[in-house]
């Protein structure tokens, strides 16, 4: 139960509405106990009659139909308390769920990218959807049962005790044998529990990638090897299951064995003390029977609450292990700060934590506040990394780089990032309509600005030819859109937010060249004041800015003006005038 105490503060936000379920509980357990005391005074008024303790029949009947009615009456209010019941505790274990599920969805977002290149989106969806749900079972059907045993055992014993002693302590031998089963069981089940949730957290993950990689697994044909690893993957998990369900399946034999043990217990010894005198009526034997029966099913639901709770259990450890984890990149400045767009770097040198490769090396370029600069390299030069540092997806291993003169990690992350439109190479698009993942920039966009967020990225008359225009909903990674289209609403999308930084990675290599000189010329217009970084592949893309800079291996090869590179020998010159001759 280690791992379960995270979900108590949740147990402590709701106490109030837990506390009067509980009582709700308490009350419906009571009337539902009044049956077996009036079946047993039934049998003993009627077992009075026939020993002709009682002669007047009227009496008789008019006992039998007032205990009728008790017993209906009673059955019928304890069935509107165990309603309340279910309604009060199962509604704060869907609150719990509620809670629980935003708080692991939170700690995603304050994660930090390296965490995402370790984990994968199956496993993590397993975590916050799966092991969640776990949690849930063991927040509300499994502590609505817990209550309801244990309220019926306390006053099922209670007045099984002051009606016959000793018939009581026989009755409760099976007992002690139960809870050692359980407690045997119970390890076991524990123990196959996180093994399932493991499987599930592989299947879904093979699940997730095999349908974002549906068009690669289809060009290569590999339908029949793709559905032969994802059976062996479900075989494996199926045997884990039924691995877990052949050791759960022992306790419903099990508790139906005990049971009936009781009963035997009960007319036998019941029957003999009778018979001996040493209880006076039949109606005692009548209601034991009756209450021993009404302890089935709360004794059986103890296997299964101790099966939901190990399970729970088992999941919530698995969403304790990253809860626990700390971002690598922290704020550490919450007071906001304000951002003019001043960057400079300083002898910088980065190399991948995960993969150890140095992408930057003792890298020093300053660009003013207004000021566009272009990137230019070979793939793998560093290009992209700049970009990500600048954002602050990751933290340098030395040099320094300052927004406005500040140290990147002194400014407030928010602020920092608030202010920066980011256009990734990988065009990212949700599966929503185009003008949610514009207005993705600017939440609360007017419709004029994202028409003239898209003529701006040259994508309107795209749009405008759709049959639903800007309603037109994207399927997942917006694959229903071209390379070009996807990249141009991405651009959209970062110059909706008017940053003061706005960070291109190469994000016009998916347009021809003259959709591309139109998007530049739109850019040139609408980053005036605002400082600008492009990479590129194209000598197009970055002969307007105002420095450029060219990387190799992580190192600043040549740096200065479209006019100066083109001026010397070098990379710069030579990509120009392959480039030059190829387009003409």
């Amino acid at each position: 139960m280690k791992e379960l105490k995270h979900v108590n503060k949740y147990f402590y936000k709701y106490r109030y509405k837990l506390l009067a379920g509980i009582l709700i509980t308490i009350v419906a357990r009571i009337f539902l106990l009044f049956t077996p005391e009036l079946v047993g005074n039934s049998v003993d008024v009627i077992d009075n009659y026939r020993k002709g303790i009682t002669t007047d029949i009227d009496v008789v009947k008019s006992e039998l139909l007032v205990n009728i009615l008790y017993i209906v009456g009673a059955a019928i209010i304890g069935g509107i308390f165990t309603f309340l019941m279910r309604q009060t505790i199962i509604y704060v274990s869907r609150e719990i769920e509620y809670d629980l599920k935003n708080e692991v969805y939170q700690q995603y977002q304050r994660l930090s990218l390296d965490f995402y290149k370790s984990n994968r989106t199956g496993d993590l969806m397993s975590r916050i959807s799966e092991d969640v749900g776990k949690v849930r079972e063991y927040a509300g059907p499994a502590l609505m049962y817990s209550i309801n045993t244990a309220t019926l055992f306390i006053i099922a014993l209670i007045l099984m005790f002051r009606s016959a002693p000793e018939l009581t302590l026989y009755t409760i031998i099976p007992l002690p044998i139960l809870s050692y089963f359980i407690y045997i069981l119970s390890k076991k089940i524990h123990k196959r529990s996180t093994i399932v949730q493991q499987w599930l957290s592989k299947l879904s993950t093979f699940s997730q990638e095999t349908f974002s990689g549906i068009s690669v697994i289809k060009s290569y044909g590999l339908e029949g090897s793709t559905n032969a690893d994802f059976d062996k993957l479900s075989a494996e998990s199926r045997q884990k299951n039924i691995d877990l369900v052949k050791i759960q399946a022992l306790f419903f034999p099990l508790m139906i064995f005990l049971i009936g043990l009781s009963n035997i217990i009960v007319i036998y010894i019941g029957g003999k003390q009778y018979i001996d005198g040493e209880i006076e009526s039949l109606g005692v034997i009548a209601k034991f029977i009756i209450y021993v029966n009404l302890l089935t099913w709360p004794v059986a639901t103890v296997g299964w609450v101790t099966s939901v709770v190990q399970q729970a259990e088992a999941s919530q450890k698995r969403i304790n292990e990253f809860l626990k984890q700390e971002p690598s990149i922290k704020n550490n400045n919450p007071e906001p700060s304000n951002i003019e767009g001043h960057i400079a770097f300083n002898k910088v040198s980065f190399t991948y934590p995960d993969t150890n490769i140095q992408a930057l090396n003792n890298v020093s370029f300053e660009l003013n506040k207004g000021e566009t600069m272009a990137i230019i390299g070979k793939t793998g030069s560093g290009k992209s990394t700049i970009l990500d540092l600048i954002g602050r997806l990751y933290d340098v291993q030395s040099g320094e780089i300052t927004i406005d003169g500040t140290p990147i990690e002194n400014l407030n992350l928010t602020s920092l990032r608030n202010n920066m439109g980011y256009v990734p190479q990988d065009a990212f698009l949700f599966s929503d309509s185009i003008r949610n993942n514009i207005m993705f920039g600017k939440e609360n966009a007017t419709e004029e600005e994202v028409i003239n967020a898209a003529k701006n990225a040259d994508v309107h008359k795209n749009i405008k030819g759709f049959v639903k225009g800007y309603d037109t909903v994207l399927g997942e990674r917006g694959i229903t859109l071209s390379g070009g289209q996807k990249q141009r609403i991405s651009i959209a999308r970062a110059i909706i937010k008017a940053p003061q930084i706005l960070l291109f990675d190469d994000c016009l290599s998916a347009v021809d060249t003259e959709t591309e000189e139109k998007i530049l010329n739109n850019l040139k217009r609408i980053t005036q004041g605002k400082t600008t970084i492009i990479v590129s592949h194209r000598i197009s893309s970055a002969k307007g800015a105002d420095k450029i800079i060219v990387l190799d291996d992580g190192q600043i090869l040549q740096s200065g003006s479209h006019d100066t590179l083109i001026g010397v020998e070098g990379y710069y010159k030579e990509l120009y005038i392959k480039q030059l001759t190829e387009n003409n």
